[in-house]
């Protein structure tokens, strides 16, 4: 299984852990992946995100909302 994100495709960058007396060595950065199910055009997907991803998808499943209330409330007045 790849260690990518399925939405953005982020994945593992190759640098060096440096320590305070400056000693470098190899060192790979993974992404932080999570399972999450995900609903696209009436279906359940699950799919492996990055974190920064979840977050964009909250953010904006909250503005969605946030425009859908408001726009019941202009249509009751």
């Amino acid at each position: 299984m790849a260690m990518r994100c399925s939405n953005c495709n982020k994945g593992s960058m190759y640098g060096h852990r440096v320590s305070h007396a400056k000693n470098r060595t190899n060192y790979k950065f993974k992404p932080n992946l999570q399972k999450k199910t995900v609903f696209e055009n009436g279906k359940k997907l699950s799919m492996k995100l990055c974190t920064n991803c979840i977050k964009l998808l909250k953010k904006i499943d909250t503005d969605k909302k946030a425009l859908l209330a408001s726009q019941a409330a202009a249509a009751q007045v």
